[in-house]
């Protein structure tokens, strides 16, 4: 098994690690999560052996093979599907003894070879790799192509491929997602899950935590704690924990507070002094309890628009594309305000081709895009982000979109994204991905767009910001279009599914949790020689029928379910601020008895109303459940 024995780490002066222990069984999957520089990197470092601890050690089976994701891939000239067969590094030794061999004409070693590379898979090998890259998204004519002739985005997929190439005993992944779009997010879910060693996996993507990992290692105040269950298990259990210290925490003020006070009565008194020192003794070695503390360093909301007129914009019969060809035809869409859409659909089907249509960066070739007077759009895209002016600082992005604010509101502003104190003077060139990101939306948002165009918006950003965004927009005013692979933004701020697919835009039949079967429906379907995939006309003329009288049927109830779901995540927020405020020791003395009993009649009526909000969400849940087809699987 893998162990850390009573390590500490520091990086420069501060303190990452201390006297951690820690050990992870064979083949379990464990997700490790903590804020952004508590030390999930510098971990994986230790294991990697590229550091080494500052005291303790961290123990491997002598015969585990390590893998990870290399940080840089070189401009080789290498195709992509023998880069990815590297990460064999077993079957390459194999492949190079044989040619050695067959150099020499030694026939007994080439037979023993020969046998070694069946042991291996040796020759299932090339077919391997092409799943691989197949799955993450890769085309079959992609194999051959160089290295170097790939994008960034596209060589993290090669790097990432290669690591699982490996025939590994241990396997460290850090973001694997990020550059990944939802159909390969599914995919390498289900390959992580029937991965047999043993797995660290650093991820802000709460879905795939869910669906991989079966502990949770959290990096906090300096030490790691390992919780048995998935993520949301994790939640569940650091809650109840942090209830828990809570409640000493207040208690052990109390106890605090009446030593104090007998101390300060009675420390002049002759007959009471050595009492007074003895509770002065006890107060030192009374072991501190930390107050319970998790509090997201985001807090913001989106401006609401200066106006939001209806329609907002407005596609008829459109058609998009590049260099005279059509990704995208006979698109009729109308956006109002309140529209929440979420874009599906395979990777290269023109989900990023329809942002840009919808954010005028691309004309129309055919039908038409009618914009209104007053459309102010928002469009976030991570080629943005390179955008940013390195020299300026982040305060300077912000006065440059509104130079006559005063400076205080501004950072207010900036405040809520995470970007405090002297960190707003800050140029942007040394910034993390999720700074930039960070950065790249709170300029966004803070010019009042009525129509907002993410694509991929949580690529960098933590758990704690991807989580206040998704809050921001579920109270946006205007209307929404996202691209995401993260399923929980997804479900936190759409109302409507649109599948991007065969050169068409059209409404998804199923829910999200149905895409994935979509998607295997997809890559069942027989193809013609070319490799399209066959479809009839009268199947798909049934389908369409099928298709508009199901959203029909179910359109009411997806939306009474929305708004319950939009009443609770309002009496859940206002619930956490009474409890906030409870929380004020303040309250419980004598001045403060009246609005004590204010907040306790709040709290009462407010799980009055949430027991009844619950009540209407589970009735609108059960009704859609009922009421859709039980192999309703979207489009096939």
């Amino acid at each position: 098994m893998l162990k850390l024995r009573n390590v500490s780490l520091r990086r420069g002066p501060e303190l990452l690690l201390e006297q951690v222990d820690l050990a992870i069984h064979p083949g379990r999957k464990a997700g490790v999560t903590g804020a952004n520089g508590s030390g999930k990197s510098s971990l994986f470092s230790l294991i990697l052996g590229e550091i080494g601890p500052d005291a303790g050690e961290v123990e491997l089976p002598r015969d585990w093979v390590v893998a990870h994701v290399a940080q840089e891939t070189p401009a080789d000239p290498w195709p992509a599907i023998e880069y990815v067969l590297d990460g064999d590094s077993g079957l390459r030794r194999v492949q190079a003894q044989l040619a050695d061999a067959e150099a020499r004409g030694d026939g007994a070693e080439l037979a023993r070879l020969h046998g070694e590379l069946e042991n291996i898979g040796g020759y299932t090998a090339e077919s391997r790799a092409g799943r691989l890259l197949h799955g993450l998204g890769f085309a079959p004519a992609d194999e051959a192509r160089p290295v170097d002739a790939f994008s960034g985005g596209w060589r993290v997929r090669l790097n990432l491929a290669r690591a699982l190439m490996c025939r590994s005993s241990l396997l460290l992944l850090d973001e694997p997602t990020n550059h990944l779009d939802l159909d390969a997010v599914i995919w390498l879910e289900g390959w992580l899950r029937a991965y047999p060693g043993t797995l660290l996996l650093v991820s802000h993507d709460r879905d795939f935590l869910d669906a991989v990992t079966d502990r949770i290692v959290h990096l906090e105040h300096r030490r790691a704690t390992l919780y048995i269950g998935n993520y949301s298990s994790f939640e569940r259990q650091r809650a109840e924990a942090l209830s828990r210290q809570q409640v000493q925490f207040e208690k052990q003020q109390r106890e605090i507070t009446r030593i104090r006070a007998f101390v300060d009565r009675f420390r002049a008194k002759a007959s009471k002094a050595r009492q007074a020192q003895s509770r002065l003794k006890a107060l030192e070695r009374m072991e501190t309890i930390l107050p319970a503390h998790v509090d997201s360093p985001f807090h913001f909301a989106l401006r609401p628009p200066e106006k939001t007129p209806n329609p907002l914009l407005t596609l008829h019969k459109a058609a998009v594309g590049y260099g005279g060809e059509d990704v995208l035809a006979s698109i009729t869409l109308g956006l109002a305000p309140g529209d929440r859409l979420g874009l599906l659909g395979p990777n290269g089907a023109g989900k990023s081709t329809l942002i840009k249509l919808l954010a005028g960066q691309l004309a129309p070739g055919q039908g038409e895009r009618e914009a209104a007077r007053d459309l102010r759009i928002g469009y976030f895209a991570q080629h943005q982000l390179e955008q940013l002016a390195p020299e300026r600082s982040v305060l300077e992005h912000l006065q440059a979109i509104d130079p006559q604010a005063p400076e205080a509101e501004l950072r207010t502003w900036l405040g809520g994204f995470g970007f405090t104190g002297d960190a707003v003077f800050r140029p942007t060139a040394p910034f993390s991905g999720g700074e930039k990101s960070r950065l790249a939306l709170a300029l966004l948002v803070y010019q009042r767009p009525n129509l907002l165009l993410l694509d991929e918006p949580t690529n960098h950003l933590d758990l704690d910001m991807r989580e206040a965004l998704a809050e921001a927009l579920q109270d946006f005013a205007g209307a929404m279009v996202i691209v995401s692979h993260d399923r929980h933004l997804l479900r936190l701020t759409t109302d409507r599914l649109l599948l991007v697919y065969d050169g068409r835009v059209q409404e998804f039949d199923g829910s999200l949790d149905e895409y994935p079967a979509w998607l295997a429906n997809r890559e069942r379907a027989p193809r013609t020689q070319d490799g399209a995939r066959v479809r009839s006309a009268a199947a798909e003329k049934r389908r369409r029928r099928d298709g508009a009288e199901l959203r029909r049927r179910l359109s009411p109830l997806r939306r009474r379910l929305a708004e319950s779901e939009r009443k609770l995540a309002c009496l859940e927020a206002q619930r956490r601020e009474i409890e906030a405020q409870l929380a004020d020791a303040g309250l419980y003395e004598d001045g403060g008895r009246g609005k004590l009993a204010s907040l306790v009649a709040e709290q009462a009526q407010n799980a009055r109303e949430l027991a009844r909000c619950e009540a209407e969400w589970l009735a609108a849940a059960e009704a859609l459940e009922h009421a859709e087809p039980v192999d309703a699987a979207g489009p096939s």
